[in-house]
């Protein structure tokens, strides 16, 4: 005999009720477990992960201080550069690199604007330009009005280099303080040297009036000077044939002489000077009908790397 409906579904309650609480327990015991295992024990992978983990820390500890041991490094360079050329030079190093500089860290403000702030930035450059634009503008309309108004005497200031420099590695001593190659001392070097064969062309850096061109009692041996007029004069030296005379007129870029290797010279090179009101000033400020900007850093690079003269 079956039991009454009532009492069979009951018992079917309280299955399905022991059912579900056994299963609440084996998955709270499961959680449990899983807890626990985990606060004690890693999983593989989270013990791949922590070893990598730590490789990477004692890696990135090493570079760290391998980057300060290089940053001292560096820094002790540079104060030690800027002491040899205060002493040899009494003056600061040159900074050509300030630009570039300037320009990664305005890119690098871009990046982080937003598109609003960008467009507002933009709005803002080009009115900037617009304007730089109309000053140059104006510039150029006064500075061609002041070249009309010289009437070809700007052909009489020294604007090109002497020989034909155009890959720009023969200059290989500059304008100032430099080691002298024989006395071995600290002395005034006043020009330029540019170490060429004998026998290379020497050209007049702007029109003038040759007013010497013999061999001196001197460490320049045979020389030639020029004077431009308007305080300015040219002198080139160590040569070993003159095609000038004194009193001769000539134009810029004419051939005056070959270079060589007379008085007290090193090795066969063209020194060149330039005079303007008696005081000999930096030839290379005077290469600027040649030089684009870039070239013309290039230039003081290459003449800076080089601290003992020829003569």
């Amino acid at each position: 005999m079956f039991p009454p409906l009532e009492e069979r579904r009951t018992v079917v309650k309280r299955r399905i009720f022991r059912l579900f609480i056994n299963l609440f327990v084996l998955l709270g015991a499961g959680v449990l477990y899983y807890v626990v295992f985990s606060f004690f024990f890693d999983t593989p992978q989270e013990y791949s992960m922590r070893k990598s983990t730590e490789a990477m820390r004692r890696e990135y500890e090493a570079l760290s201080k391998r980057l300060e041991e290089v940053e001292a490094v560096l820094d002790n360079v540079e104060e030690r550069d800027r002491n040899v050329f205060g002493i040899l030079f009494e003056s600061e190093p040159y900074v050509l690199d300030e630009y570039a500089s300037s320009r990664w860290n305005r890119m690098e403000r871009l990046l982080s604007m937003s598109n609003s702030s960008l467009g507002a930035h933009l709005l803002e450059h080009t009115a900037l330009l617009e304007e730089g634009l109309d000053n140059l503008s104006r510039s150029f309309d006064s500075i061609r009005g002041n070249a009309s108004a010289l009437d070809g005497a700007a052909d009489a200031i020294p604007a090109i280099q002497p020989v034909i420099n155009n890959d720009l590695t023969l200059l290989t001593a500059s304008f100032g303080m430099r080691i002298h190659p024989f006395y071995k001392s600290l002395s005034q070097h006043n020009g330029v040297d540019f170490t060429v064969p004998e026998g290379s062309r020497v050209f007049a850096t702007a029109d003038g009036t040759v007013t010497e061109a013999t061999r001196r009692n001197s460490s320049t041996g045979l020389t030639v000077t020029i004077d431009h007029g308007n305080g300015y004069q040219t002198r080139y030296g160590h040569l070993s044939k003159t095609s000038v005379k004194r009193g001769q007129k000539v134009n810029r870029g004419d051939i005056i002489a070959l270079s060589g290797n007379s008085g007290l010279s090193l090795a066969p090179h063209l020194h060149y000077e330039v005079i303007y009101n008696g005081q000999p000033v930096d030839p290379v400020n005077y290469f600027f009908m040649e030089l684009s900007p870039a070239e013309y850093h290039r230039l003081i690079r290459i003449a800076q790397s080089g601290m003992q003269s020829f003569d």
